[in-house]
């Protein structure tokens, strides 16, 4: 008997069960269904099937007149009937990825206390550390395989949301079951609520957290300490994925717990394989290979610095002088080049600084001793330029045109976001390269027609990555998140990319995510492999084990309990 076949069994009745958004059919309960589950005349006389209710769903979806309107409506469509709104958004994926997750989702987080209308996930304060078990277990009977959790510091580019930024584990689970095929009922929505320092949030009459300055220190570490050892007690083998922490935190908690539980980053370790995998395809356009790249980093913070790792593993893997890649890539910040001499470096940043010796011949910059993004792109020549600053514009003309003196097809990867916070527009930098750029965003925007050509933007988004690591890793029970599973879905992405003609395709369709999380799935299952993650199995036992872990939205027959 098929998933979709198999009954499931209920005690609730009436509008009990259609107040339940992970039961509820609505119109499509059966007559056997209505009069067996009390639902004779709660619902009109009609019975429906999915695809009507789809259709029905999409004439409302039509009506709403700004991006805000439409994400309340997908958020209140998901709490009323989680089924319809997955067969809604699958179908639609491409035109409600926006709307559900990156740009919007950054507006929807702002505003979240204002449009908070239903409760979804946890909410673990701060002044409640001492019930976290307690405040766990009110997930109820929910089998949890997959958790995102938050503190809201930072919150895409838009910094600290306090608890609005629940709205980002929210948005990042349901792409996990819409592009991964990992069934609703299997995820959980956390916020660590530790205050926040976002006075207009702190001062909004209608602010739904903890009116508190944030913790900090060693309570604000015993804190999530506390919470992960609750969490290993109460699901020892769920994926826990850590969202928009601070940067001096993201490092710290990855490094602690990885090897407790099966773990993982994903501004440090998802941003960096998305990056890879699309550095991947734009050196296949550009010429060349990755350990060719003289690679500048705008923003070097814990994403800058993981994209930066990551690239540098692969110019090893393809035979580059471990210290020779590293010393292709250079960090910027907000003292410009990231030097070893700079005080108060990170120790991850600390490891991609550049020798100060080794800039001691460069012409004197503006400051003495200090170079600026506009001086090192001149001075260095780069033929990758990533922006993860979070600084709008900051990849002005000057930049762009200096590096397209001398890089034939300068690669450029604007990604931060959302789209108020991207470096520089894709229509600007085509337009300063004459065509020639090779471009990857954060956010997606509309292709660019520029000398004749329509110029597709690829969205190098984490949304290719993480659902279908987490896909691979719970249908083939994975216990840990290694590099080298994180290497195989940058492979792996690239290896989706459509063949490119003279307009460069970087990444696949949006609409194909479904198949790009297979692949990846597949990818990932290889790789623990072989590692000794997991037992060997073969090839077609991964791929047979992953098909059969994918949730499709679908209906299934409910009965009385």
């Amino acid at each position: 008997m098929a998933e979709t076949e198999k009954p499931i069994a209920t005690r609730l009745r009436g509008m009990e069960l259609i107040d339940t958004p992970l039961l509820n059919k609505g119109s499509a309960f059966t007559t056997e269904e209505r009069a067996a589950l009390g639902l004779d005349g709660l619902l009109p006389p009609t019975v429906e099937d999915l695809d009507t209710q789809v259709r029905r769903v999409g004439e409302a979806y039509k009506g709403k007149t700004t991006d805000l309107e439409r994400h309340i409506y997908l958020r209140a469509l998901q709490d009323t009937s989680e089924t319809l709104f997955y067969k809604f958004l699958i179908d639609h994926v491409t035109d409600l990825m926006p709307m559900v997750y990156t740009p919007v989702v950054g507006l929807g987080c702002q505003q979240f206390s204002e449009i908070y209308r239903r409760p979804r996930g946890l909410f673990v304060s701060y002044p409640l550390r001492d019930r976290i078990d307690a405040i766990l277990e009110g997930a109820g009977d929910l089998d949890v395989k997959v958790i995102v959790v938050t503190d809201g510091e930072r919150i895409l580019g838009l910094g600290d949301q306090g608890a609005g930024g629940m709205g980002i584990p929210i948005g990042k689970l349901s792409l996990y079951t819409a592009c991964g095929g990992i069934a609703p009922e299997n995820t959980l929505p956390i916020l660590l609520d530790v205050g926040t320092n976002n006075k207009e949030r702190l001062e909004d009459p209608l602010y739904i957290g903890w009116r508190h300055e944030r913790i900090a220190g060693a309570e604000y570490e015993a804190f999530v300490d506390a919470f992960v050892q609750a969490v290993k007690r109460k699901w020892p083998n769920v994926l826990l994925q850590f969202e928009d922490f601070a940067q001096s935190h993201a490092t710290l908690f990855l490094e602690r717990y990885r090897d407790q539980l099966c773990m993982f980053n994903d501004d440090v370790q998802g941003t960096a394989a998305v990056v890879v995998g699309t550095a991947f395809s734009a050196v296949k356009v550009a010429g060349g290979s990755i350990a060719d790249q003289r690679v500048v980093v705008v923003g070097a913070g814990s994403a800058g610095c993981g994209i930066a790792e990551q690239l540098i593993k692969a110019a090893v893997e393809e035979g580059a002088d471990p210290a020779e890649a590293r010393s292709r890539f250079y960090m910027i910040d907000r003292e410009g080049l990231v030097l070893d001499d700079m005080q108060g470096l990170w120790p991850f940043q600390q490891k991609l600084a550049q020798k100060t010796s080794a800039v001691a011949a460069w012409p004197a910059g503006e400051k003495p001793g200090r170079f600026s993004l506009a001086e090192v792109v001149k001075i260095v020549k780069p033929t990758m330029l990533i922006g993860v600053s979070g600084q709008p514009g900051i990849f002005t003309e000057a930049v762009i045109s200096q590096m397209a003196e001398t890089a034939a097809r300068p690669i450029i990867f604007p990604l931060s976001n959302p789209t108020s916070r991207c470096e520089a527009l894709p229509s600007d930098v085509l337009a300063w390269t004459d065509g020639r750029a090779v471009i990857g965003t954060g956010s997606p925007f509309a292709p660019v027609e520029y000398g004749g050509k329509t110029y597709p933007i690829a969205q190098t988004n984490n949304s290719y990555i993480f659902p279908g690591l987490g896909l691979g890793v719970l249908a083939l029970g994975i216990p840990r998140v290694s590099d080298g599973m994180f290497m195989a879905t940058s492979r792996a992405l690239a290896e989706t990319a459509p063949a490119s003609d003279d307009v460069p395709r970087l990444l696949p369709s949006l609409a194909d995510i479904r198949k790009v999380s297979r692949h990846i799935a597949i990818a990932v299952g290889k790789a623990a492999v072989k590692e000794g993650l997991i037992p060997a199995i073969g090839d077609d036992e991964i791929t047979a084990r992953i098909d059969a872990a994918m949730w499709q939205p679908a209906y299934r027959p409910i009965v009385a309990a």
